[in-house]
């Protein structure tokens, strides 16, 4: 055989080798990306489920502590900034300035709702009605599956960032703009808790 012809073989079969790992390290971070924004998109499903509660809680809670009206604006002045957050967050998962964003949104509501529930304590009427009681304990419920769909999220962010800064994903990633995903971390100590929610 030719030794020229051999040569262009080797180096066309080496090509291809390159190609195919290049292609399968492309693969896996669009994998790892879709895995990451479909965990956002729980997170949205639970906080849309706990936007939409918020409102009926401020009603019923309204007709019992009317003079504290303050409470209740805040209440809801949060949840729509906090709703308005996560529509920015939810239209591109993982950008930094939308998760930081929601991240102090959701803070903001957190520290709204916890003073509503502790101003609620002051009321044995409001603590006793039925609607009340059933309404905090769907927020519990879904406080804690917000928990629950952010850790998944956090992983397969994770997973994603790690796999697009190591060699050779790193070199993939930056031809094809690859973007870091930022994590949904509660920064204060006081939000890293679901609101406690007790009327006994």
């Amino acid at each position: 055989m030719n030794p020229l012809l051999l040569v262009i073989i080797v180096l066309v079969a080496l090509v291809l080798i390159a190609a195919m790992f290049a292609v399968g390290i492309y693969n896996k971070l669009v994998a790892l990306r879709n895995r990451f924004k479909n965990a956002y998109a729980q997170i949205d499903v639970q906080l849309k489920r706990r936007y939409d509660l918020i409102p009926n809680l401020v009603e019923t809670a309204k007709g019992y502590i009317q003079h504290e009206r303050g409470t209740l604006e805040a209440v809801i002045a949060a949840r729509n900034a906090a709703s308005s957050a996560n529509t920015g967050a939810a239209a591109n998962p993982g950008e930094p300035a939308a998760m930081k964003q929601l991240v102090s949104a959701e803070g903001a509501l957190s520290g709204a709702l916890g003073r509503l529930f502790a101003l609620s304590e002051a009321y044995p009427d409001l603590k006793a009605n039925t609607t009340m009681l059933s309404l905090m304990e769907e927020m519990t419920s879904t406080e804690n599956k917000v928990s629950f769909a952010r850790q998944a999220y956090n992983d397969s962010v994770m997973v994603y960032n790690t796999r697009r800064e190591v060699f050779p994903g790193s070199v993939i990633a930056s031809t094809f703009h690859f973007a870091a995903a930022e994590l949904f971390v509660i920064e204060k100590l006081e939000q890293r808790e679901a609101p406690t929610v007790s009327f006994s």
